[in-house]
């Protein structure tokens, strides 16, 4: 179902973000260490972003499901769904994730966890009310190729760490306007400095933020979708659901700009569901659903 190359790579990618996210933090907290004049703020930053770095690893599918409001099923409760997860597991060799569910009528999925012994699958509830099994098998079969391959470690990372950061490059400006610093002669230019960069990362974290999971996200759901496909070697059933996916018009209320690139599909959308976020249309992290559901037709032929 999977490649080793592509495993390898998301493990690299996930050392390196949060490597890159240290480097940030660090770097912010020289500056601040320098406008202030004392490097208690140095420790404080390194302290801060290893303790955060370390929360985004153990932590990060716990926070994603909190924001998603997603409550965890069982056999009991849902067992037609819990039943499906179970074989497709066995099937593609991979250890049982927990399931849950979104309470939304709006058609849509996700994967999350830090590794496959630690992964989360979470469906709505208006995904299980309009698909029938060879759809929903699809969708799952789907979700669980992000996690044999650890995209999900890599994608649940982004969230909590770019949040991270748009977070301090928030603190950074409330300080650097209401807050005050060194004012002698010597260090008067500080202030212009540290307010820049205020300005400069509240602008780029959003970007970062969006360039990263466009990066990730258009690439990896080809692959889960070929994958998922070879799981089920039923390649309609993935692309008649993404069919009625694109045609549902509700957006998630649970999702936001945080968590939408986690998704099977975008799940923010206007009034007339249309897709929507900063430079939608550019900088979207989905691949077109349409030319999704034109591979997996031609998988099928």
């Amino acid at each position: 179902m999977l490649t080793y190359t592509e495993v390898s790579k998301n493990k690299a990618y996930s050392v390196l973000l949060i490597f890159a996210f240290l480097l940030v933090i660090i770097g912010v907290g020289y500056i601040v260490s320098q406008y202030y004049g004392s490097p208690a703020f140095l420790f404080i930053a390194v302290l801060f972003s290893s303790v955060s770095a370390l929360i985004s690893y153990f932590f990060s599918a716990q926070i994603t499901l909190a924001l998603s409001q997603a409550q965890e099923i069982d056999l009991k409760t849902q067992p037609q769904l819990y039943r499906i997860v179970e074989n497709l597991t066995i099937a593609g060799g991979l250890p049982m994730p927990r399931v849950y569910v979104i309470d939304d009528t709006a058609m849509n999925a996700f994967a999350t966890g830090r590794n496959p012994k630690n992964a989360v699958v979470c469906v709505t509830t208006g995904l299980l009310s309009r698909l029938d099994q060879t759809e929903l098998e699809g969708v799952l079969a789907h979700e669980l190729s992000h996690i044999g391959n650890y995209d999900i470690r890599f994608m649940t990372l982004v969230v909590v760490l770019v949040g991270t950061i748009t977070l301090l490059a928030d603190w950074m400006l409330r300080a650097s306007i209401f807050g005050g610093g060194k004012r002698d002669n010597d260090n008067g230019g500080n202030n212009g400095i540290f307010l820049v960069v205020g300005i400069v990362l509240a602008i780029l974290s959003p970007i970062v933020a969006t360039l990263i999971q466009l990066a990730v996200s258009r690439k990896r759901e080809f692959l889960a979708d070929a994958s998922g496909a070879l799981l089920t070697r039923y390649p309609e059933g993935l692309a008649s659901a993404l069919e009625k996916i694109a045609g549902d018009k509700e957006p998630l209320e649970a999702a936001n700009k945080a968590t939408a690139h986690l998704y099977i599909a975008n799940p923010l959308k206007d009034k007339d569901g249309n897709s929507t976020g900063w430079l939608a249309n550019l900088f979207n992290t989905h691949p077109p659903i349409e030319e999704r559901i034109k591979r997996l037709r031609e998988m099928g032929k």
